[in-house]
């Protein structure tokens, strides 16, 4: 069975779950009309299953490589790459002054989700090229604009960022790349980042290179940070491509998944290199782009779990074992649970773009505040739910998803890496509990009251289903005012599961909407949500209400087996 993307329920979704009909009345927004969307999702759709779909298995079989120092990609992932630039969707949110179109990034996120359900190693390329625009439309000067912009969004011109290094992980602050003023308005920058996804492509005419690197003099730690643009080949007069920077790559990573996008390490050598921004403020205009990256690696998640999932119940149709065993209980538990969870999550992914659409449009600070609390939910539950849908397509196959010209391994090879890029889901959850509740909650509790809201009014029509996520809501919301009288190690100890709660009731409350638009399948699908994923709240909230000293008081040595100590 091929990838079909799943339009009509992302269609769906805008339309009646999460609040897109309030960005679509905005003057920013006016274009987006309901019509207008859903032909931008079907169009989108044909390119996902139609070109980008049949990439996939080529791409895993036949990974990017580095031939004498140059990066040879997959075979067809020029031409699919192609069909993406020039249907102008590296551009759907990008300034529409820089060649962009302007739309809203509910729609950027759902076509982001469906490129990558279909191939998600090709996907990644655009992704990147997306958050360097981001941030340079934030923070670039208008003559690195104008250079940049256009040819990035037009996808003549891919872009990365660079941030880890061998001795610098999430610790950013120990990074050590430096840049020396030239004395001519450039910098030499010197340094070697690792992980650095598409740092190389023959897809493109220039690789440009967004690298956090450490003037002279500049303070310890993230404070003393400044972002470059270092690209691959330095601009002559006009514009155009001209002479090889003193960069290149060292050699790619050999990785489990994702084998069609090359992950470089990269040496940069005296290579010149621009300010973006002002000095020292580099984190800022990095976090612009990863914050980004982030929602898109959440949809990410969802894309590679529908593509799973469709897989897996393709095989369940079809494999007999005293009949199909899409009618065995257990396979069917998995299947429902599964369809449960992607709609959950692809509904909060949605809601956050919708929030981050929704104070651009209006400039409202409740909705920018909105955004970013869901911001680290959406891309952990979203990572998490493509992992668990994933290795449940595996385990529906049998001992045919271990063998891997089936092709479910390769989902489940390909998403484990996004619960650990651009901020592992550990590090989310900690923001979660720790920045994200910096307000005293008061962003915490306005979704909280939405959700209890929307199951009061659900209560004549579905009492069951409401009464399961008014009560889910209620003890979340009792969980949260614990957890705001405790100290931020206490808040990290159980942060995770904290986030994982947070998500179901969120999806809880989505699944609720959904049952009071749609028909029975809807309703059908919210009782699995409500009966069979949203119980598991109640051991997530004991974990994170579980606080510190029992971890604290075991051992190192016990901890690696040795229970002498």
């Amino acid at each position: 069975m091929s990838f079909k993307a799943p339009v009509t329920q992302i269609d769906f979704i805008l339309n009646h779950v999460v609040p897109f009909r309030d960005v679509s009345a905005t003057e920013r927004f006016a274009e987006a009309t309901p019509e207008t969307a859903s032909a931008i999702l079907d169009e989108a759709g044909k390119l996902s299953s139609n070109i980008l779909a049949p990439l996939n298995w080529g791409g895993d079989q036949t990974p990017a490589r580095l031939e004498n120092g140059v990066l040879r990609s997959s075979p067809g992932y020029a031409e699919g790459f192609r069909a993406i630039a020039e249907g102008g969707w590296i551009g759907v949110s990008a300034d529409p002054d820089y060649g962009g179109m302007g739309l809203p990034q509910a729609l950027n996120m759902a076509v982001a989700e469906m490129m990558s359900g279909a191939c998600l190693s090709l996907q990644l390329n655009p992704l990147l090229t997306q958050g360097q625009i981001e941030a340079l439309e934030h923070h670039a000067d208008d003559a690195m604009k104008a250079l940049y912009l256009p040819k990035l969004i037009s996808g003549e011109w891919s872009g990365t960022m660079n941030l880890t290094e061998p001795g610098a992980g999430s610790d950013v602050g120990a990074l050590t790349t430096r840049a020396e003023p030239a004395g001519d308005g450039t910098y030499r920058i010197s340094g070697q980042k690792i992980y650095i996804t598409w740092g190389d492509s023959d897809m493109s005419a220039n690789v440009c290179h967004l690298v956090l690197a450490r003037l002279p003099d500049a303070p310890k730690g993230t404070r003393g940070i400044s972002l470059f643009m270092v690209p691959k080949l330095i601009p002559d007069d006009q514009g155009n491509p001209g002479v090889a920077n003193s960069l290149k790559v060292v050699s790619l990573e050999h990785k489990l998944g994702i084998h069609g996008s090359p992950t470089c390490v990269m040496s940069y050598e005296g290579a010149t290199g621009w300010l973006v921004g002002a000095e020292n403020k580099g984190m800022a205009a990095m976090f612009t782009m990863m914050n980004c990256a982030r929602l898109g690696v959440g949809m990410q998640g969802v894309g590679v779990a529908e593509a799973a999932l469709q897989k897996a119940v393709a095989y369940a149709h079809d494999r007999n074992q005293m009949g199909p065993i899409i009618q065995h209980p257990d396979v069917r538990r998995m299947l429902a649970t599964a369809r449960a969870e992607v709609f959950a999550a692809r509904a909060i992914g949605l809601a956050c773009a919708t929030a981050i659409d929704m104070e651009r449009a209006t400039g409202d600070a409740d909705q920018a505040a909105r955004a970013a609390f869901l911001t680290p939910i959406a891309k952990a539950y979203g990572t998490d739910v493509g992992i668990r849908v994933a290795d449940m397509g595996v385990q529906v196959h049998g001992g045919m998803g271990y063998v891997e010209e089936t092709g479910a391994a390769q989902y489940l090879r390909d998403v484990r890496i996004t619960s650990i890029y651009e901020g592992t889901n550990g590090i989310q959850a900690m923001d979660l509990v720790g920045r994200k509740l910096s307000d005293g909650g008061e962003a915490a509790m306005r979704l909280l009251d939405e959700v209890l809201d929307g199951a009061k009014s659900a209560q004549a029509a579905h009492p069951d289903l409401a009464h399961q996520l008014w009560q889910a809501a209620e003890t979340l919301r009792e969980a949260t005012l614990a957890l705001l009288d405790r100290d931020l190690n206490a808040r990290f100890a159980g942060a995770v599961p904290y986030l994982n709660a947070f998500a179901r009731v969120l999806g809880g409350h989505y699944h609720l909407r959904a049952a009071l638009a749609g028909g029975e399948s809807h309703r059908a699908l919210a009782r699995v949500f409500m009966l069979r994923v949203l119980p598991r709240n109640t051991g997530d909230l004991a974990e994170a209400l579980a606080g510190l000293d029992d971890l604290t008081c075991i051992a190192d040595a016990a901890l690696a087996g040795d229970f002498a100590a």
